[in-house]
C-alpha cells in the first residue's frame, strides 16, 4: 500500500470514527495533493449525493481553505450565509444540503496534510463535544501519518555497507539506533505492508545480512524491542513510554529475556543477544 492510499485510510477510518462518537450525520475529508497546496476531498461518509466527491480545495478559500491557511479549526453555523468565509464552494456544499459544519486541519511536521469535515444539515452551533471529537479525529490521523513517515525516513536512512567495507564504531552505534527505533515503531504501523518491511530490515541490521537468529534461543517480539532499547541505554521508565507500555510490563519482557537467553543481568542479556543474532 502506497503513502498516499494509506493516508486515505486513515482519513476514512477517522471519519467514520467522528461520526459514530457524535452522531453527525456527514463528514468528509482529503489530503492535501503532494506538491499543490489543494486539499482534494476524496473521502465521504453519510454523503446523499456526491457532489463533494474530488472537489479540490485552494488553501483560503471556503471553511477547509480556511482552516488550512489558518492551521487551525473553523466552523460556521450556517455555510451559505456565513460572512466568515469566501463562498467558491457554495454549489456542492447546498447539493448536498450542508448548513452547520466544522472543518479541522489535519498538520504533520508544521504542514497541513489534510482536512476534516463534520457537518449537520440544519442550521444550528456545533457544541464543544462534537468540535472536540473532530480534533481528536485529525490528531489521529496526524499521528498516523507522522509515524509513517518516520518509519519511512528511518528505511531510507538505513544503507547496507559495502561488502568488505570496515564497521566502525560509529558505524556500528548508528545501525543499532536505527534497529532500536524501527523495533519502537514497527508496532505502530497499521499498513501491514509497510510493518513487514520494517521488521524485515530489523532482521537485517541485527545479522548483517547474514541470515536469521542462531537457533536454540527464541525470544518474544516485545523481548527483542526491550533488549534493543536497552543496548541503546534507555532506562525502564523511557522504554515503558516508547513501547507504549507500563514500567512492570518492560520489567515482564527484561526477566524473561535474560531467563531464555541465560543472563543474570541487562548487560549479559544485550551480550547474548547480540551473539545469538537478536540485535546488532
Amino acid at each position: 500500500m502506497t503513502a498516499e492510499a494509506t493516508g486515505a485510510a486513515e482519513v476514512r477510518d477517522a471519519l467514520a470514527r467522528l461520526r459514530h462518537t457524535t452522531g453527525l450525520p456527514v463528514a468528509f475529508g482529503g489530503l492535501v495533493e503532494r506538491g499543490r497546496r489543494q486539499l482534494r476531498i476524496t473521502e465521504l461518509s453519510g454523503t446523499a449525493t456526491t457532489a463533494l466527491k474530488a472537489l479540490a480545495v485552494t488553501s483560503g478559500n471556503g471553511l477547509g481553505g480556511r482552516a488550512t491557511a489558518l492551521t487551525r479549526p473553523c466552523a460556521v453555523t450556517d455555510y451559505s450565509a456565513s460572512r466568515r468565509i469566501s463562498h467558491e464552494y457554495d454549489v456542492p456544499v447546498a447539493a448536498e444540503g450542508l448548513r452547520a459544519v466544522v472543518a479541522v486541519p489535519v498538520v504533520v511536521r508544521r504542514r497541513v496534510r489534510g482536512v476534516l469535515y463534520g457537518a449537520l444539515r440544519v442550521a444550528e452551533p456545533l457544541g464543544d463535544r462534537t468540535l472536540g471529537a473532530a480534533v481528536a479525529a485529525a490528531r489521529d490521523v496526524e499521528q498516523a501519518l507522522l509515524v509513517g513517515e518516520e518509519a519511512r525516513d528511518l528505511l531510507a536512512a538505513v544503507r547496507p555497507e559495502p561488502a568488505g567495507a570496515p564497521v566502525t564504531g560509529a558505524a556500528r552505534e548508528h545501525v543499532r539506533e536505527a534497529h532500536a527505533a524501527l523495533r519502537a515503531l514497527a508496532p505502530r504501523i497499521e499498513d501491514p505492508a509497510l510493518r513487514a518491511e520494517l521488521l524485515r530490515a530489523c532482521g537485517l541490521l541485527a545479522t548483517g545480512g547474514d541470515g536469521g537468529p542462531a537457533p536454540g534461543c527464541g525470544l518474544a517480539p516485545r523481548e527483542v524491542d526491550v533488549l534493543a532499547c536497552v543496548a541503546g541505554g534507555a532506562t525502564n521508565p523511557a522504554i515503558a513510554e516508547r513501547l507504549g507500555v507500563t514500567t512492570e510490563t518492560v520489567k515482564g519482557y527484561l526477566r524473561s529475556a535474560m531467563r531464555r537467553l541465560g543472563a543474570r543481568t541487562r548487560g549479559e542479556a544485550v551480550v547474548a543477544a547480540r551473539r545469538a543474532g537478536w540485535l546488532p
